[in-house]
C-alpha cells in the first residue's frame, strides 16, 4: 500500500515546488477573482456571462454521456460541467502550475452556483430551457432527477447547499492563491 501511495505522490507531482508567480500577477488574478465575486453576488443566481461556456460544455455532456444510456445521458451534463475544470485544475495541479490550478479550481466551484440555479428551478421550471437534441422533447435535468429519486420537493434546500460549497470553494480558492503574496512568490 505504501508504493501505491509513494508512487501516486510521485506521479502528481506532489514533492515538485509550485511554480512561482510573480507579486504583480497574483494581485491582478485576486482583483480578478474579487470582482467577479462581487459580480455573482450581484447577480445572486442569476446567468454569469461565463454561463455561456458552462452550457455549451453541460449539453455536450448530454450528448457524449447519452450512449450510454438515457439515465446517464440525463446526469451527463452535470458530470461533464463539473469533470472538465476538475480534470484541467488536476492536470496543472501535477505541473504545479499555480495560477492555472487556481483559475480552474475556482470555475469548477463556479460550476457549483450555476448547478444550483438549474437545481432551484425544478419544480417551477420558469428558467429557459436549451437541448442538443428533439426541440419538441425538451426536460428538465432536476426536475427528472429530483422526481426520480423522490427529492424533487427539497429542490431549493438541495440548491442553497450546492450554492452555498461552491460559494466555499471559491473563497478557498482566491484565499489559498492570495496566501502565495505571503510565500516566496
Amino acid at each position: 500500500m505504501r508504493e501505491y501511495v509513494d508512487s501516486f505522490v510521485e506521479w502528481s507531482g506532489a514533492r515538485k515546488d509550485w511554480r512561482p508567480v510573480s507579486r504583480w500577477a497574483v494581485t491582478a488574478w485576486l482583483a480578478f477573482y474579487v470582482l467577479f465575486l462581487l459580480y455573482a453576488f450581484r447577480l445572486h443566481g442569476g446567468f454569469l456571462f461565463i454561463d455561456s461556456a458552462n452550457l455549451v460544455v453541460h449539453e455536450s455532456g448530454h450528448m457524449l454521456f447519452g450512449w450510454f444510456g438515457s439515465t446517464l445521458g440525463l446526469w451527463g451534463g452535470t458530470i461533464v460541467q463539473w469533470l472538465v475544470p476538475l480534470l484541467l485544475a488536476a492536470y496543472f495541479f501535477r505541473e504545479r502550475q499555480t495560477a492555472a490550478f487556481v483559475f480552474c479550481m475556482f470555475f469548477f466551484c463556479e460550476n457549483w452556483l450555476y448547478t444550483a440555479t438549474y437545481m432551484a428551478d425544478a419544480r417551477a421550471m420558469a428558467l429557459p430551457l436549451v437541448t442538443t437534441g428533439d426541440s419538441d422533447y425538451v426536460e428538465h435535468d432536476w426536475n427528472t432527477i429530483f422526481s426520480s429519486l423522490g427529492l424533487l420537493p427539497y429542490d431549493t434546500s438541495i440548491a442553497a447547499i450546492v450554492r452555498f460549497v461552491g460559494w466555499c470553494g471559491m473563497l478557498a480558492c482566491a484565499a489559498w492563491f492570495a496566501a502565495r503574496l505571503r510565500t516566496k512568490s
